[in-house]
């Protein structure tokens, strides 16, 4: 009975690290799309990062919780700017929701100059806590 569980929790840790790295590629093709036709003025590219143990729930991956966005815009950005790229992908719920069952906690927004970018804690964005029915 316990080596099935351990079992079952190593399968399902390797199904959710697969569909967190489809996640993370399927949006890097989206941003780069968006940026080559001239969607978007900046380039964004996802990754993994540590997160920020504060911001931990109860579906936190145990490692790399957070989703890191960095910005490849050639110079640094503003903090105005990178809050403008963390409220949008924080105002799409369904995103943010999909990136809280995958195990992700942290949003981080990034510019490619520097090592300090903007943090948010996406369990505050999700839109949950309604009444049940």
């Amino acid at each position: 009975m316990q080596i099935e569980n351990i079992w079952n929790n190593i399968v399902d840790w390797f199904n959710d690290r697969s569909e967190r790295g489809r996640l993370i590629r399927s949006f890097n093709a989206a941003a780069r799309e968006s940026f080559i036709q001239g969607i978007a003025p900046t380039m964004l590219k996802a990754s993994l990062s540590k997160g920020n143990r504060e911001y931990k729930h109860q579906f936190s991956s145990w490692m790399n919780s957070g989703f890191r966005i960095q910005a490849l815009s050639g110079r640094p950005l503003t903090k105005d700017e990178m809050t403008f790229i963390g409220q949008t992908i924080l105002s799409d719920t369904m995103l943010i929701r999909r990136l809280i069952a995958l195990g992700w906690d942290t949003l981080e927004v990034h510019d490619d100059s520097g090592i300090y970018g903007c943090r948010w804690k996406m369990i505050d964005y999700a839109s949950m806590g309604g009444l049940l029915t």
